[in-house]
């Protein structure tokens, strides 16, 4: 990847939604030879797909919780259950595995703090897997850049 594969990433991540003759002229390509390295970056996988960037207020959403989660055994097994369970939870947007003191690192959309506690008590709290429960709520966000 050079400067120009570059800054076609940094535009189209910031806005999905260009035109190719748009995007062109934001990195100094024509725009034939610009739609020929987009296509390139879609093939070999460094564009993975394109989303539209959903406002979770206006969805009905809007309490966000990250959640440290840790199991109460270490086997592959367990860490299999629990992804499976994660799967199928709507309000979990985002189920990460890392290291540490923690097994797991969700991040929870819900309406607001009683469907939050359903979910922490019903969900996450009748599963078998786990020993304990995190949460940390988000108040606001200075920066998400995710899409």
């Amino acid at each position: 990847m050079d400067r120009i594969d570059r800054g076609i990433l940094h535009e189209l991540s910031r806005e999905g939604r260009l035109s190719n003759a748009e995007l062109a002229d934001r990195v100094g390509l024509s725009p034939s030879a610009c739609s020929r390295r987009v296509s390139e970056l879609e093939r070999i996988g460094v564009i993975r797909g394109y989303r539209a960037v959903l406002d979770p207020i206006a969805m009905g959403g809007g309490f966000i919780a990250y959640v440290a989660v840790g199991l109460s055994r270490h086997t592959i097994n367990e860490q299999r259950a629990f992804e499976r369970a994660m799967l199928e939870a709507p309000a979990v947007r985002e189920c990460h595995n890392v290291t540490g003191s923690i097994e797991f690192l969700l991040r929870v959309e819900v309406p607001d703090l009683a469907a939050y506690k359903h979910f922490h008590t019903e969900v996450l709290g009748a599963l078998p897997q786990v020993a304990t429960i995190t949460s940390y709520i988000v108040m606001e966000s200075a920066k998400d850049e995710r899409a």
